[in-house]
């Protein structure tokens, strides 16, 4: 299985601006720029993406392994927190932490955690990234 993205840029570094598209078309053409990756510029940037695809493929692989042991979620919600910083002149995604929300009738913090542990290892995207991934896990079955 493959899928496809793409990005288009047009000028400098600070002054220029690019679009991003996937081929499904839930993103076409969607703007990003130095403004909107280091300051607050209308549109997205890369570690916004990274994050939403890393908090979709884990949330997607916690439903799966609490479904191993017999346990359905109402809802996971997670947010992924993506930190850039320069290191040595260079720009390095060095942490990404996940604000995790689940219900899950039946299940104890403690098989949530174990779940959500090795969810978080094992998802392609968190196997992709050589980063420091972190979680705060909070179960919400009232």
């Amino acid at each position: 299985m493959k899928r496809h993205a793409s990005a288009h840029w047009e000028g400098s570094l600070k002054d220029g601006k690019g679009t991003v598209s996937t081929e499904s078309g839930v993103l076409s053409k969607q703007q990003y720029s130095f403004k909107t990756r280091f300051e607050d510029g209308k549109g997205t940037n890369p570690e916004e993406l990274l994050g939403a695809a890393h908090a979709g493929c884990f949330s997607m692989a916690l439903s799966m392994i609490l479904g191993e042991s017999d346990f359905e979620a109402e809802s996971i919600d997670t947010k992924a927190s993506v930190e850039l910083t320069e290191v040595e002149g260079n720009f390095e995604i060095s942490a990404i932490h996940f604000d995790v929300r689940a219900k899950v009738p039946g299940a104890d913090e403690v098989a949530l955690l174990e779940a959500a542990n090795t969810a978080k290892m094992n998802c392609p995207v968190s196997r992709a990234l050589k980063t420091d991934i972190t979680m705060d896990i909070h179960l919400d079955n009232g």
